[in-house]
């Protein structure tokens, strides 16, 4: 199993360094064009969320990504050091009420571009999964 971990700052900026670590993964891992913009879309998300709603904007806390090759799949692994948060209680992007609003389709964009989402340790914790063949 090969593995790649990178910290940085909660700093909206700074989904710039997640788009080059994807792209040196893309080249590294072989990851072909047909994920690779589901994988730049769903993890530069999560790393969004992660900053905004896990951090609040704090720059000294810390959003960890770690890249992980496990047979046939990437595994993107995003932890914030917030408070997580209750799937259940998010608002549904689909209905009536909220497709207006600019706001709160993240999680349901990564759901459907990802192979497999799972949230974790009180949703500080989102493993991304995407089969390779």
């Amino acid at each position: 199993m090969k593995s790649i971990k990178i910290s940085i700052p909660s700093l909206i900026e700074n989904i710039k360094i997640i788009e080059s670590f994807i792209d040196n993964a893309k080249e590294n891992f072989e990851i072909n064009d047909d994920i690779y913009g589901n994988i730049m879309i769903s993890v530069t998300e999560c790393i969004s969320n992660a900053i905004i709603h896990g951090n609040q904007n704090d720059k000294n806390k810390l959003v960890h990504l770690e890249l992980r090759m496990e047979d046939d799949q990437l595994k993107f692994i995003i932890e914030d050091e917030g408070d997580g948060f209750d799937l259940a209680l998010l608002p549904d992007p689909t209905e009536p009420e909220n497709i207006e609003k600019t706001g709160g389709r993240g999680i349901f964009l990564i759901k459907h571009l990802s192979d497999e989402v799972k949230f974790e340790e009180g949703g500080k914790k989102t493993v991304l999964s995407f089969y390779m063949d």
